[in-house]
């Protein structure tokens, strides 16, 4: 049945009858993937110490005839990111030679086609296969990637995992894997209908965007991994405040609304790193800075997952759904795109003031910097008042109630201990 020509209210119907994956050929799959753990774990000349299942698959987010897991192997061999990448290509390739190896003992319910390597750049990253049911079409993509055991340093806290990670200077997302666990469990984790929503949108970018417009991509081109939609969707979802029972149709239609402003999406959590850190916060600032869109990866700091692909073309096909049956009409959510926002800093002549974008987590400190940056000021010349109130500087902007178009006061102290109020302009907040 076309998506298009659905009713909206029928959409949960839909999804149940139409994408909802075989339950029982993804369990043989989970089932043969935990074989081929075992199997690794014993043969492999490098010491395993655990196997992690991601992708749709790990996350429960699979969709019908077009699954895909992460069988992501966590190396002892590996004592460092560098050394991940160093090391890579060598153990992909004993890997290769085991998995030929397990092929011919997977089963008689499911087939597995050859392994391949894929490459990064110009560095192996992974093996890929493909996992086919012999009694239907159905079929799961797997990609086995080996990686530093990051998390499981005793010795390291969080944060100092962080630190290693943005210390390499890698690019963004070059050591993703590591934080598989991380990734599988901030979409595991949602409520099962929310999950379904996660699994029309992505039967419909498969259908509607990835089938038909791959063949415009030019050498080097991508169009947007399904992992930026899933973030989307939370996002979303986290934003209009929506909990268990939602509409589907309300949703679906956001999150297509919220494509076509792609450019303008700035996006992150703090759920596994913050802004708390020097480093961290100031690294985080920088990157929140780049080019948009931006769907920060709430498990690694370095991956804008929105990055460097053809929004444009997702951006065209999601236009032309909003004009089908099956959001036609339907109210969307109240999303922001983003969580910077736009204060206004009066100046220091009475008449003109400065705009800035600000994050919600920035602290007071911070935004005198900035504006310190900008203005021939000390810091032991002012203090900065919003609605009357004097601004402390390790309290964030967030405490203050500052937010989207709110204007802070800059108040210059005299000497003598005397205060001047530089302007008297109004909080538009």
């Amino acid at each position: 049945m076309d998506l298009f020509q659905v009713h909206p209210r029928d959409l949960d119907a839909y999804i149940y009858e139409y994408l909802q994956p075989d339950e029982r050929f993804l369990n043989q799959v989970a089932e043969t993937i935990d074989k081929i753990c075992t199997f690794l774990t014993g043969q492999c000349p490098y010491k395993i110490s655990k196997a992690v299942k991601g992708g749709s698959l790990g996350k429960g987010t699979a969709v019908k005839n077009g699954s895909d897991a992460d069988m992501v192997v966590f190396l002892n061999h590996f004592k460092s990111f560098e050394d991940q990448k160093e090391n890579r290509a060598k153990i992909l390739s004993d890997i290769y030679d085991l998995l030929l190896k397990c092929e011919k003992n997977i089963g008689r319910q499911i087939k597995m086609t050859p392994p391949k390597i894929t490459h990064s750049s110009s560095s192996p990253r992974s093996l890929n296969f493909q996992f086919k049911s012999t009694g239907s079409s159905d079929f799961v993509e797997v990609d086995v990637l080996p990686a530093f055991d990051a998390l499981g340093q005793v010795t390291w806290t969080r944060a100092q995992v962080y630190e290693a990670l943005i210390a390499t200077r890698e690019r963004g997302g070059e050591f993703s894997p590591s934080f598989t666990e991380l990734q599988r469990d901030f979409v595991k984790d949602r409520p099962t209908k929310l999950k379904s929503l996660i699994r029309l949108v992505k039967y419909w970018y498969t259908e509607h965007v990835h089938r038909p417009y791959k063949t415009q991509l030019r050498s080097r081109e991508d169009l947007p991994p399904k992992y930026a939609l899933e973030l989307l969707i939370i996002h979303a979802w986290e934003s209009a405040g929506k909990g268990e029972n939602f509409s589907t149709a309300e949703g679906f239609r956001t999150v297509l609304e919220l494509i076509v402003q792609y450019k303008h999406l700035s996006i992150y959590w703090t759920t596994n790193y913050n802004f708390e850190s020097y480093n961290m916060g100031r690294f985080l600032k920088n990157k929140l800075k780049e080019p948009k869109p931006m769907i920060l990866d709430p498990a690694d700091p370095t991956g804008n997952v929105a990055g460097a692909a053809r929004w444009d073309l997702v951006a065209e096909a999601a236009k032309y759904c909003l004009q089908q049956n099956c959001v036609k009409n339907v109210t969307s959510w109240d999303v922001k795109l983003g969580k910077t926002f736009e204060i206004t800093v009066t100046g220091l002549d009475g008449k003109s003031s400065i705009s800035l974008n600000v994050f919600p987590n920035d602290k007071v400190s911070s935004l005198k910097t900035e504006i310190e940056s900008l203005k021939n000021l000390q810091r032991s010349q002012y203090y900065l008042t919003f609605q009357s109130r004097q601004l402390e500087d390790e309290r964030t902007l967030e405490y203050y109630g500052i937010k989207q178009h709110s204007t802070i006061h800059v108040n210059l102290r005299l000497r003598g201990g005397s205060e001047l109020q530089c302007f008297n302009a109004k909080n538009h907040s």
